[in-house]
């Protein structure tokens, strides 16, 4: 087995069920990563716990209901990636998101420099040659790929970027650290999109997986000063909206995104 994590014999003459035994250390063993490559399937477990497939499958179905594994058919079974939730309607942080759900932040810069983009500065109310600090940069949760994400800033308002280390830091608090400016607003559009095959090896995401693409502005006192592009991995992302008796609840419909570029949020 994956890392050496070998299988606890139950005890027979323990009061404890057979099934909830072998629960137990299967959530001991997926602590210590011992499936994080793949999940054995029912006739393995069967041989390493020495007892029979209808307590295998008790132990199994449990874990199932619980959310803690999935399976399909085909497929086997795998243990299941918690999803990293962000809210809608919210100037919301992918960071902040992330380590909030208690994994570890950290992000893979790919490209931190000054470019011309005639494209974006139009969407920036800018003109065609505005100096633009462009930033590019592969998040990861838990070290495993979860997002990419480009951003771009006029080099007025974003120059001192330049010289930021966002390898475990968050764009808008380097934005406010380094040069005083938190943005006020903006809006999103946010699609599900299937990602092209070196995306998928990027984000290590099978054929077949869907991305959600949200495009964003951020504006500074209703002026765009932001454009962001990211890919969210589907399989570990979700959006969540919130509703009172007192305040309601909203969700717009946004019409086709902007054909300009892959897809965007983090921050």
């Amino acid at each position: 087995m994956a890392r050496g994590v070998r299988a606890r014999q139950p005890d027979r003459s323990h009061p404890l069920p057979l099934w909830a035994q072998i629960e137990g250390d299967l959530r001991r063993r997926m602590r210590a990563g011992a499936f994080d490559e793949r999940f054995p399937g029912e006739h393995e477990l069967v041989a390493e716990y020495a007892v029979s497939r209808h307590t295998v499958r008790d132990a199994l179905r449990r874990l199932r209901d619980e959310g803690v594994l999935d399976s399909g058919r085909g497929r086997g079974t795998w243990v299941r990636t918690p999803r990293i939730e962000q809210p809608l309607g919210a100037l919301y942080s992918l960071f902040r998101s992330v380590e909030a759900m208690g994994l570890e932040q950290r992000s893979v810069v790919r490209a931190l420099e000054v470019v011309v983009d005639a494209q974006v500065a139009e969407r920036l109310q800018r003109p065609a040659t505005t100096e633009l600090v462009y930033l590019e940069r592969l998040r990861l949760a838990d070290s495993e790929p979860l997002a990419l994400d480009r951003a771009w800033l006029p080099r007025s308002v974003a120059g001192p970027l330049l010289d930021a280390d966002f390898s475990h830091s968050g764009l808008y608090d380097e934005l406010a650290g380094l040069t005083g400016t938190r943005l006020t607003g903006g809006s999103e559009v946010i699609t599900a999109t299937v990602p092209t095959a070196a995306t998928r090896r990027l984000l290590k995401i099978p054929a077949g997986t869907a991305v959600m693409e949200v495009q964003r502005t951020g504006c500074l006192r209703d002026r765009p000063v932001e454009w962001r592009e990211t890919l969210i991995r589907g399989d570990r992302f979700c959006v969540a909206a919130r509703w009172s008796a007192q305040e309601g609840y909203r969700m717009d419909v946004a019409g086709p995104a902007p054909e300009h570029g892959a897809g965007a949020a983090g921050r």
